[in-house]
C-alpha cells in the first residue's frame, strides 16, 4: 500500500456546554479553544448549529467560523454541521461565498439533515424527511455555488426561481463534506457529488462497526455518477481526554463528564449517539471499556487511531476530537497540548526521523566518544608542546602552564 498524506488533527465543538451558565463566557471559551489549537498546529476546528437543549448554543456556524477565523492564523474553520434542511439553499450559498472570501479560502462547509429533532419540529419538519430534503438541497447547492446558469426549483419547503449566487468563491473548489452516523445517506451523497464525508460518533461501537460500510456506499456512489471520493477527505470524528497519567486522567474527567452524560441520555432526542452508565464510575470506564473513546495517556490515544485506521479498512484523513468539556478549561488546555506534543507526530511523519538520529547517534556514541577523547588530547598535548617550545618568563608560570596542560590532557582522556 502507498505510503499516505499527513494525517490531519482537530476539534469537533458541538459545543456541549452547562445550560444555566454564562453563554458569553462559554462562547469566550470556545474561540479560545480555537485559538490554542491554531497555536499548537492543528488543522481545523468545526462548530455545529443547534437551536434548542440549553447545551450546544451556537446557532449560526457561519457567523462563529468568521469570528473565529479574523483572530486565528491558520486553523480552517468548519460548520460541524449546517442543518440543510432548515435553510434555503440560495441564502447559504451566499453566506458561505462571503465566508469564503473573509477568509481567504479557510472555510469548510459542512452539510446535515439536522441533529435534533426539537430543533426540526420547531420548523415543523417531521425528521422522516429530513434525509430526502439534505439529499435533494445538496445537489441544488452545488448547482448555485459552482454553476452560472439560474437555478429553478420548486419543493414543499421553498421556491427558487432563476436564482443564482453574485460572486464567485474565493477558492478554485471550496471544500464541502457531508456528515454521516449511522444511515447510509451521507455516504450516498458524498460519493455522488465527489464531496467529502465525516464520520460523526465514529468510535462508538456500532459507528465503529459502520466505518467501512460509509466508504464502501461512497466509493460504489462515485462509480456510478463519475465522480472520484478520497479517503484523504474522509473525517471522523470520537471523544478523547488525555493526561500525563491515566489516572490524573480519570481524576480530571470526573469536574464535567457527568454533564455530557447527562444531556446526551436525558435532554437530546439522538438514539444514534447516548452513552451508557449512571454513576460517574460507570460513565468513565463506559468511555474507555466501549471503545467509545480514550481517558488516559497519549500512548492510548494512539493505540485508538490506530485501531480506527484498522477499522476503517483503509485509512481515512482526518481525527477530530469531540469536544466536551470533560475537564476543566486549564486541564483541557493542557489535553490539546498533549495531543499535539505526542500523538499528532505518530500520525504525520515527524516523530521517525529524530528517533532514528537519536537510535543512531546511541550506536555510534562509543566509537565517537573514543575518538572524541583522543583528539581533545592530541589537542592539549599539542599546547603543551608549543609552550614547552617557548622561553618561559619564570619558573612559577611555566610550571603553572605544565600543570595546566596536564590537567586538560587527563580530563579530556576521562
Amino acid at each position: 500500500m502507498p505510503k499516505r498524506k499527513r494525517m490531519k488533527f482537530g476539534a469537533f465543538l458541538a459545543p456541549f456546554h452547562v445550560p444555566g451558565e454564562n453563554p458569553t463566557y462559554a462562547y469566550q471559551r470556545d474561540l479560545q479553544a480555537a485559538q490554542w489549537l491554531d497555536e499548537l498546529g492543528y488543522d481545523e476546528i468545526w462548530f455545529g448549529e443547534h437551536h434548542s437543549g440549553g447545551s450546544e448554543i451556537i446557532g449560526d456556524p457561519l457567523m462563529f467560523m468568521a469570528h473565529v477565523a479574523a483572530q486565528t492564523k491558520q486553523i480552517k474553520v468548519a460548520s460541524g454541521v449546517v442543518s440543510i434542511p432548515y435553510h434555503n439553499p440560495l441564502w447559504l450559498a451566499e453566506r458561505f461565498m462571503l465566508l469564503d472570501h473573509l477568509t481567504r479560502g479557510r472555510a469548510i462547509l459542512g452539510l446535515g439533515p439536522g441533529s435534533l429533532p426539537t430543533d426540526a419540529s420547531m420548523l415543523g419538519i417531521h425528521p422522516s424527511t429530513q434525509r430526502d430534503a439534505l439529499a435533494h438541497d445538496v445537489g441544488v447547492l452545488i448547482q448555485l455555488i459552482h454553476g452560472d446558469e439560474p437555478v429553478t426549483v420548486t419543493t414543499d419547503r421553498y421556491e427558487l426561481h432563476s436564482a443564482r449566487v453574485q460572486i464567485r468563491p474565493f477558492s478554485d473548489r471550496p471544500e464541502i463534506v457531508i456528515a454521516a452516523i449511522q444511515s447510509p445517506t451521507g455516504p450516498r451523497i458524498a460519493g455522488q457529488h465527489g464531496l467529502g464525508l465525516v464520520s460523526i460518533g465514529a468510535t462508538m461501537d456500532i459507528g465503529a462497526d459502520m466505518l467501512a460500510m460509509h466508504w464502501d456506499v461512497a466509493e460504489q456512489r462515485a462509480s456510478e455518477f463519475n465522480t472520484c471520493v478520497s479517503r484523504d477527505d474522509w473525517r471522523l470524528v470520537g471523544p478523547m481526554f488525555i493526561a500525563e497519567t491515566k489516572e490524573q486522567a480519570l481524576e480530571d474527567c470526573r469536574y464535567g463528564i457527568n454533564n455530557w452524560f447527562d444531556y446526551l441520555q436525558k435532554t437530546a432526542a439522538a438514539p444514534q449517539f447516548c452513552p451508557a452508565g449512571d454513576s460517574i464510575e460507570e460513565r468513565i470506564a463506559w468511555v474507555n471499556d466501549s471503545g467509545c473513546g480514550v481517558i488516559g495517556t497519549a500512548e492510548d490515544a494512539v493505540r485508538q487511531i490506530r485501531r480506527l485506521e484498522d477499522q476503517s479498512n483503509g485509512g481515512f484523513g482526518t481525527y477530530l476530537m469531540m469536544a466536551h468539556e470533560w475537564g476543566n478549561p486549564a486541564a483541557t488546555r493542557r489535553h490539546y497540548e498533549l495531543f499535539a506534543q505526542w500523538v499528532m507526530p505518530e500520525f504525520q511523519g515527524q516523530s521517525e526521523r529524530p528517533l532514528a538520529s537519536e537510535q543512531w547517534a546511541r550506536e555510534m556514541r562509543p566509537v565517537l566518544n573514543e575518538l572524541q577523547a583522543e583528539a581533545l588530547a592530541a589537542a592539549a598535548e599539542k599546547h603543551a608542546a608549543e609552550l614547552e617550545s617557548r622561553p618561559a618568563v619564570n619558573g612559577l608560570q611555566a610550571d603553572a602552564l605544565a600543570e595546566a596542560t596536564e590537567r586538560n590532557a587527563e580530563h579530556a582522556k576521562a
